[in-house]
């Protein structure tokens, strides 16, 4: 049986660093809560044992893992607008990568051809989000990032915890590009919608927006593509989602678990 890999902060900085002595990967640069702590020590430990079975998405996983290491690496200045666009650069590369690798080692042709666009969209999108960062350089400070109570910083917070599932790897590398495109999206989707609720800039809301209604088709089309080929199962388990029954902002999971906020046992919506 294969082992799951873990597309999580804790793991990308293990793939880096081959088992080595990388720093745990946290959003900002301030030291980690002791939850945090426990979940990277918990996945690098799984690592640790599973190796093997993690090799066999590796290219895929190495991009996810640059994704998150450059994600980890911003050092976010206190604005959502500002914040956003870089957070968002780093993860639209990611797809990127990650889609360069389908279209170099991939033998589907229709998912070749999703790949193909999100290739060619997050291009243009992240030239458009770098000019709203350089744009938004010295704009005011509206969120606390070192905060673990803002709100902003409790989204954000939430949809990376999107991508901190298990995938177990098909060794088939347009079913594990479809099932890990999924939870990706769906992080996006995420970050859109704190952008959305709680930036300020109107250019960068307009943005998210779009981003939204792209990265939903998309996942739509990969969990098609998943059906036709036998890998339903895990795209419902992908696409899950579990939220606190107060709904606490910054609560949804894609896995059970308690609420962040209140402490709550999430529950099953989708």
């Amino acid at each position: 049986m294969k082992a799951p890999f873990f597309l999580s902060l804790a793991l990308a900085a293990s793939l880096l660093s081959s088992c080595g002595e990388q720093k745990p990967i946290r959003e900002s640069n301030e030291p980690a809560s002791a939850e945090t702590e426990a979940t990277i020590d918990s996945a690098h430990q799984h690592h640790m044992e599973h190796g093997a079975g993690a090799a066999a998405g590796s290219s895929l996983t190495g991009a996810m893992a640059k994704m998150m290491q450059d994600m980890h690496d911003f050092k976010a200045n206190g604005n959502t607008d500002h914040d956003f666009a870089h957070m968002m650069m780093a993860h639209h590369q990611g797809a990127v990568e990650m889609s360069e690798v389908l279209l170099r080692e991939g033998k589907d042709p229709a998912l070749k051809g999703i790949a193909q666009k999100i290739l060619d969209d997050q291009k243009q999108e992240i030239s458009a989000l770098n000019a709203a960062a350089e744009r938004l350089d010295a704009a005011a400070k509206n969120y606390e990032p070192t905060n673990a109570s803002d709100k902003y910083q409790q989204r954000m917070t939430a949809s990376m915890k999107v991508m901190m599932q298990p995938v177990t790897p098909t060794g088939d590398v347009d079913k594990d590009y479809a099932l890990m495109m999924i939870p990706h999206h769906q992080s996006a989707v995420d970050m859109a919608q704190a952008v959305i609720d709680l930036g300020k800039d109107a250019q960068v809301k307009k943005m998210a927006q779009t981003m939204i209604q792209e990265q939903k088709k998309e996942i739509a089309q990969f969990q098609a593509w998943l059906k036709q080929h036998g890998g339903d199962q895990a795209a419902q388990a992908t696409s899950a989602v579990y939220e606190c029954p107060m709904a606490c902002e910054g609560s949804k999971s894609t896995k059970p678990g308690k609420c962040p906020v209140c402490g709550m046992n999430l529950e099953k919506k989708g």
